[in-house]
């Protein structure tokens, strides 16, 4: 009888995880610190995804946690651990910075629940740390600015100086552009980051004027962008050094950059796999929507967000909400069957996206409003460089 008992209680529980009434998404981003510019802008699209979604991932209530990583590697896994041990979340989705999502890897795959970056691609991930738990709905750190390499060899450019900020990103964006790049890198500077990260350009900037290079290009993400901006044009830059960024110039910065009235930086160019010109429905939706609620176009971190909700969301519908099946859940996130808002979507054997890179440029909407527009396709279905080298456990 008390075997009989306990089969029967283990096959209720079973059925009734099967058959959970919510989906729980944890989303790890930048919620204090100067750096909560980008994870605010992460969070709204977020929000706004399960607006247009009506709560609901399939059959099941759509339920996201935020946690903060502070801007910090220690911090970013502390807030990983509560999501996945105390909230028992489902999937474990954001995170802005390579040296947070690297931190807080093992905590989520080992515990075999769907890690999503919505914008961290360190190399290390995308190769030899890739996992069949893991994927990511924006790209590997090097692709944008090997797109960027591609541009300046096409434009003639002989000469590039550097400068990015020295930790795990930053390290791959410059390796990026050597990548690609044909010319010779006469100089690099990568700076302190950090919560102490350095915002004074000026020695940098004199060093790159010095060196006689045809361009320059930084990756330098959040607050350092405007710092970084107001110092290029305060030096008087833009016509001996032409600007060539990543990462930098965007829907967070731009409003600001247009306030202060930084005009240096209209005409400029961008590489990068989304904007908000590119023509689909759901680009279309998002961008209106995310525009009309909260006043700005929304940045590439924005639609990376948006798209890691609408990802799961899809998953989570493809199996009629049954969380258990770990493999028809994995298959299901792998098969990307969703209106993504950069159109078609589809995950490389790395569960990386193999997508498109574009060239964009800084210009001035029919309002006046400062925003980007695609210039042209550089890459077409890009993988990464990086895929050869996973062995997917």
């Amino acid at each position: 009888m008390n075997k009989l008992l306990t089969a029967a209680l283990a096959a209720s529980l079973t059925a009734t995880a099967a058959h959970a009434e919510s989906v729980k998404v944890g989303f790890v981003t930048t919620l204090t610190t100067p750096a909560a510019v980008i994870g605010k802008d992460m969070e709204n699209a977020v929000n706004l995804a399960v607006e247009h979604l009506g709560g609901k991932a399939g059959p099941l209530d759509l339920e996201v946690i935020f946690g903060d990583d502070q801007f910090a590697p220690e911090a970013g896994k502390q807030a990983t651990d509560k999501l996945v041990k105390q909230d028992n979340v489902d999937f474990v989705a954001g995170y802005i910075w390579s040296h947070v999502l690297l931190a807080s890897r093992k905590s989520v795959v080992d515990a075999d629940k769907i890690l999503i970056s919505a914008n961290a691609g360190p190399s290390e991930m995308a190769g030899k740390l890739c996992n069949k738990n893991y994927f990511s709905t924006s790209w590997q750190n090097d692709q944008t600015p090997m797109a960027m390499g591609e541009v300046l060899n096409a434009s003639g450019v002989k000469s590039l100086y550097l400068m990015a900020p020295n930790y795990a990103a930053g390290k791959d964006m410059t390796a990026g552009v050597e990548r690609t790049f044909a010319g010779e890198i006469v100089g690099k500077d990568l700076t302190k980051w950090g919560a102490d990260a350095q915002l004074d350009f000026s020695a940098e900037l004199a060093k790159a004027k010095a060196s006689g290079a045809d361009g320059l290009f930084v990756f330098y993400p959040g607050a350092a962008a405007g710092a970084f901006v107001k110092q290029y044009q305060q030096a008087g830059l833009k016509d001996t050094l032409p600007l060539y960024s990543v990462f930098t110039i965007d829907g967070i910065s731009l409003p600001k950059l247009q306030q202060a009235g930084f005009s240096d930086i209209l005409g400029s160019k961008i590489t990068q796999e989304w904007d908000p010109s590119l023509d689909n429905e759901a680009n279309k939706k998002f961008v209106t929507d995310f525009k009309a609620r909260f006043g700005t176009y929304p940045s590439f971190y924005a639609a990376q967000s948006y798209d890691a909700i609408m990802l799961i969301a899809s998953a989570v519908a493809a199996v009629d909400g049954n969380l258990e099946d770990k493999d028809a859940l994995r298959a299901a996130v792998k098969a990307a069957d969703f209106a993504s808002v950069r159109g078609n979507f589809k995950f490389g054997t790395n569960n990386m996206p193999v997508q498109n890179f574009y060239l964009r440029e800084v210009v001035e909407d029919a309002d006046g409003t400062w925003t980007t527009r695609v210039v042209q396709t550089v890459y077409t279905d890009h993988v990464d460089s990086f895929a050869a080298e996973c062995n997917m456990k």
